[in-house]
């Protein structure tokens, strides 16, 4: 005996359960319908069989035939996929033909030869070919399609025996085995090949009243097979394509729902196939709106779009586009990059720079934090020295940045891809600088190596040297420097052969070097060398407003320097910050800091008021200047410099702090007026 399983319960299926309910050789095991209310489905539970909504779970090696009459097309593949070997499928246009034969059983048998109206109505509209036979093997049925396929006309074939007529016709066969055939092929007598599907007629009292066949020219069955290969071709081949992308990849139909995701999709977003599969546009996004949708509403494509997915609400990069077949809109396919990523990549990217930098200079003028009006005129004039070969005087207090700027000059001439070397004038010996600074021939002095030694200058040539604390030479290596500046050429220690060279010098003080021309300290003629282009760095306590930006990079600093997290500080501990003098510039803030992260517990990651330690105020007004009477023991120098500072205070309070306006009156220019402010000291925020 047989099992069939059918899948529908409207009419089609009723029909079939009851043609099968009475045939002994088939049992039907179950009957499935997504509406629980069909009609096929009340039958069968009336007569003990088996019902679902979910034909799976019925399906098995074990079933003989399944006859789908649903009429959906997706339903008929997905049984066809997941049908077993053995197992026979009965196409839904089949099965509804077979239905609708099997109704009209009863009448057929008795009135199939008076009634041809009925019957060409029911038969001659299907394509496919059906041919009945009687008990006795004589033709009853020939309906329009067969004509068309076989070459006979009905009148020709009816009332003969079907062997007569069709000899490779195999309905006799199912008369004497009283069993159902399915998909068989059969090659007829013109060449046609046909599939046919041959059932037995059988009454109440098992007596074989006859026969019949219905098939379908295979031609039709060959191309459609062929289309649905193409298809799944391209199928597994965009399937392919889609999963090898490392970058997520979604698909939705014309409705906003998903149909296709790459595994990308879940890595980055964090939802199975069951959470996007089927589900709204909007099923993934926490944050933002639904791209697919818009792009959808509007047929055009949106790229570069920024947006949280997923339940960790990963940053992402959104580009989607419709997809449009034949002037259509199908749906549209999107494309994630994680941000998380990129961002990483920027970083270690950033990171080879940073280490690429520490093998010359390391800083550039985009690491000068500063937005103040000082600090922007310290960075354009140095930008423009960057693009001259002239030698560069930076000038300000210790702390200040002076080595900062150095680097960033360096960085940002047409020297950069060559040697940056630094001195600090003021940390050697006047022996050991010269010889550093110069080099020495073999035999200069004790212990010199053989073959002597390239100085610095040598080293540097086609690059730059940083002269720190240049003030602090002393006079014979000032006579010397002056000759390189002036010549190009330096000689070493113990040498007498002149050593071109082609170097650029950046030099940096802290002290007046005017004053050091007039006591005799500092050579005048390398003075006006060497203050060609004058930088003068303003201190921190004169563009306070900068403390802001600058405490926030220096807690970045920090945060690699000693391992930690801190994300920021209060304002309230800002506020303290600037009302702090600062005599040791950025490099005592960043020493304030510092201190401030190493007592801050593991778990605080705000700097605050108590974790600053104490600022002592009374620095700023040791750094001002006493009014009244001169202090005794002062010389003529300190006294006109003393008052100069007074004359220059009240031209500033008379154009109320405007510097341009003072240094016309003062008939000196605005960078001496500068230079001036910053030697005595002289803070402009109170005259305004």
């Amino acid at each position: 005996m047989q099992k069939v399983l059918i899948i529908g319960g409207g009419k089609g299926g009723t029909a079939i359960l009851k043609i099968l309910h009475e045939v002994s050789l088939m049992k039907v095991i179950g009957i499935t319908d997504v509406n629980e209310s069909a009609a096929g489905l009340r039958l069968a539970e009336e007569w003990g069989i088996p019902t679902g909504k979910d034909w799976k779970s019925f399906l098995d090696d074990s079933i003989d035939i399944v006859i789908e009459v649903t009429g959906d097309r997706q339903v008929f593949e997905d049984v066809r996929e997941e049908r077993g070997r053995n197992t026979v499928l009965i196409p839904g246009s089949v099965a509804f033909l077979i239905s609708k034969l099997l109704e009209e059983k009863e009448d057929l048998i008795g009135q199939l030869t008076s009634e041809s109206f009925k019957r060409d109505l029911i038969f001659n509209s299907t394509d496919d070919g059906m041919v009945g036979i009687d008990s006795r093997g004589t033709v009853m049925l020939f309906n329009k399609s067969a004509e068309r396929m076989i070459g006979l006309s009905s009148d020709s074939v009816i009332g003969k025996h079907i062997n007569e007529v069709i000899p490779e016709s195999k309905l006799t066969t199912t008369l004497e085995t009283r069993r159902t055939e399915i998909n068989k092929e059969v090659v007829l007598k013109n060449g046609l090949k046909i599939i046919s599907n041959r059932i037995p007629m059988i009454t109440e009292n098992e007596e074989v009243i006859g026969a019949f066949t219905v098939f379908k020219d295979i031609t039709e069955v060959v191309n459609l097979a062929e289309e649905i290969t193409n298809l799944k071709e391209i199928q597994t081949m965009l399937e392919a394509i889609i999963h090898s992308s490392d970058d997520a990849i979604s698909v939705v139909d014309e409705e906003g729902k998903g149909i296709m995701i790459n595994p990308a999709y879940t890595r980055i977003t964090g939802l199975s196939r069951d959470e996007v599969i089927g589900k709204p546009a909007t099923a993934d996004i926490s944050e933002g709106e639904s791209i697919h949708l818009k792009v959808l509403q509007t047929r055009r494509a949106i790229r570069g779009t920024k947006m949280r997915v997923g339940p960790k609400r990963k940053e992402v990069i959104v580009n989607v586009a419709p997809i449009i077949v034949n002037g259509k809109l199908k749906g549209s396919v999107g494309v994630i990059h994680d941000m998380s990523e990129i961002q990483s990549l920027t970083q270690e990217l950033d990171r080879a720079r940073k280490i690429i930098r520490t093998l010359e200079a390391k800083y550039m003028f985009e690491d000068i934090i500063g937005k103040s009006d000082e600090m922007q005129i310290a960075i354009e004039q140095a930008k423009l020295g960057a693009k001259t070969p002239a030698t560069v005087l930076l000038r300000g207090e210790s702390g200040t940045g002076k080595e900062l700027f150095a680097h960033a000059i360096h960085n940002a001439s047409d020297r950069k891809f060559n040697k940056f070397l630094r001195v600090n004038c003021a940390a050697l010996s006047e022996s050991l600088l010269e010889s550093e600074l110069f080099g020495y021939e073999e035999g200069a002095f004790s212990g010199a190596k053989r073959g002597g030694k390239r100085g610095l200058f040598e080293e540097a040539d086609k690059g730059s040297i940083f002269l720190d604390e240049i003030g602090e030479l002393s006079a014979n290596t000032q006579a010397k420097l002056l000759r390189v500046l002036q010549e190009n050429e330096i000689v070493r220690v113990g040498g007498t052969k002149s050593i071109s060279i082609n170097v650029r010098v950046i030099a940096a003080t802290n002290v007046n070097l005017e004053k050091g021309i007039a006591d005799g300290s500092f050579r005048e003629d390398l003075y006006y060398r060497l203050n060609r282009m004058p930088i003068q760095i303003p201190p921190l306590r004169n563009r306070k407003s900068d403390i802001p930006l600058i405490s926030e990079g220096l807690i970045t600093k920090l945060n690699q320097d000693y391992g930690r997290n801190v994300e920021g500080i209060t304002e309230n501990a800002i506020k303290k910050l600037m009302e702090y003098h600062w005599p040791g510039n950025v490099r005592e803030l960043e020493n304030v800091l510092g201190r401030a992260m190493i007592f801050m517990k593991y778990n605080e990651t705000i700097i605050d008021l108590n974790h600053l330690p104490s600022l002592d105020s009374s620095v700023k007004e040791a750094g001002k200047k006493k009014e009244g009477g001169v202090p005794s023991g002062r010389d003529l120098n300190s006294q006109l410099e003393e008052y100069e500072k007074k004359i220059i205070q009240e031209v500033l309070e008379q154009n109320n702090g405007n510097k341009t306006a003072a240094a016309k009156i003062l008939n000196v220019s605005v960078r001496n007026l500068y230079y001036k402010l910053e030697k005595y000291n002289i803070e402009i925020n109170s005259m305004k």
